[in-house]
């Protein structure tokens, strides 16, 4: 078989093993946009369980993991009150392994990986000094991108670029990809910046999250505030993977009279 049969029968594959997918119920701030994966939620659920380990595992031997109890267990009940409104955008977040832990360290970051892996950094919290509802709009944002599999689909969309003998394999379903795709779920976490419409997403639905949980949704962009502030200075670690956008705070106030009366009609404790 020639390069150019090959290259065909690679992308006839491809584009057999794309789904169109809608990963969750459109909530009351309506995000209804269909998405494009090939690799399969357990595939990436399960290399974001090996990179997870992996941070966890550098966090714990460096004395840096859940040092400070009383961070903690602020963070835990903060994320715990926002999962359980998941089930709004999609019923299944709810039998999740949520995992949710502090790494003491003087950068700004947060992230939740496929399947509920939550890590908030302590920079993140004691540098911009984030109240309670400016924390939860953070990790609801972060949770955001868990329900939306945004990794999923920035993996998909790699490998689809690729259409290489690592996307054959996820696409047949042959080999051992869970390194590869350990790899590529850290990449998107740390390395590769979310894209603009994901970044949206991850806002309309952080913004409702909170203000179901209870948590003022004006705190949403305040945080922002803060986060362009500090943007002003040297860059946190957070923007690197998740630029900000001039039009961010235009478009969380827009989007305040749909939350509003979720905040208003939830319970504050």
């Amino acid at each position: 078989m020639n390069v150019g049969r090959n290259i065909a029968v690679l992308s006839l594959l491809t584009l057999a093993a794309c789904q169109s997918v809608q990963t969750t119920a459109p909530g009351a701030i309506g995000v209804n946009r269909k998405q494009l994966m090939i690799v399969s939620e357990e595939q990436v659920e399960s290399g974001a369980v090996t990179a997870y380990a992996a941070e966890v595992g550098k966090a714990r031997e460096g004395g840096a993991l859940n040092a400070n109890p009383r961070e903690v267990q602020r963070v835990r009940e903060i994320a715990q009150r926002l999962i359980k409104q998941t089930p709004v955008f999609r019923p299944d977040a709810l039998q999740w392994n949520w995992d949710i832990n502090v790494q003491s360290t003087a950068d700004v970051n947060a992230y939740c990986m496929p399947g509920g892996k939550i890590m908030v950094y302590s920079g993140l919290i004691d540098k911009l000094q984030l109240t309670d509802a400016e924390l939860a709009a953070v990790v609801g944002h972060e949770m955001a991108h868990a329900l939306r599999e945004h990794s999923r689909e920035a993996v998909s969309r790699s490998y689809a670029e690729k259409i290489g003998l690592e996307g054959l394999a996820i696409v047949t379903g042959m080999g051992d990809l869970s390194t590869a795709l350990a790899d590529q779920v850290a990449q998107v976490t740390f390395i590769l910046p979310r894209s603009r419409v994901q970044e949206s997403e991850a806002d309309r639905i952080g913004i409702e999250l909170m203000a179901r949980a209870g948590y003022d949704p004006h705190s949403a962009l305040s945080l922002w505030e803060k986060m362009g502030k500090m943007q002003q200075g040297d860059s946190p670690a957070f923007l690197n993977t998740h630029p900000s956008s001039a039009s961010r705070l235009s478009d969380l106030q827009a989007l305040l009279p749909r939350v509003l009366p979720l905040y208003q009609a939830a319970p504050k404790s």
